[in-house]
């Protein structure tokens, strides 16, 4: 599903905090969240190809003749049987519409507990959409 697609309902930009921390437009801080949102749902659901949809493109690349969504299918299928990572993956599914978010030009932060791949929740206004970047 394209961004284009995926946030067409999405309410029309307006220079508003969503969150109390927040900082950006309400589009922009809505977008960032159905973004990470999406990419927590297709890590519970298993979905390798629509983890790699959020994934900013140099994530996305093949490596050693594995495609993204095959590399994520199987790192996936190993982080599901942890029962901490499936209570943990249900949490940040619960936070994500109430987490703050911080754009700054086509950056953009996700505030949340715990990282969704490593490091700071990074996003990066590309391709047409809110990427996830690390």
């Amino acid at each position: 599903m394209s961004c284009a697609i995926a946030c067409a309902a999405l309410p029309a930009a307006a220079p508003v905090a969503s969150a109390a921390s927040s900082h950006g437009t309400a589009e922009q801080i809505a977008w960032v969240r159905s973004a990470a949102s999406r990419f927590v749902s297709a890590e519970l659901s298993r979905n390798g190809e629509g983890a790699c949809a959020i994934l900013n493109a140099p994530l996305r690349a093949t490596v050693h003749g594995r495609t993204c969504a095959q590399r994520w299918g199987s790192r996936l299928t190993a982080m599901l049987r942890n029962p901490a990572t499936r209570r943990r993956l249900r949490a940040q599914a619960r936070a994500i519409p109430s987490a703050a978010v911080v754009v700054n030009g086509n950056v953009a932060q996700l505030k949340l507990a715990t990282p969704l791949i490593s490091g700071t929740n990074r996003f990066l206004w590309t391709e047409m959409c809110w990427m996830l970047e690390g």
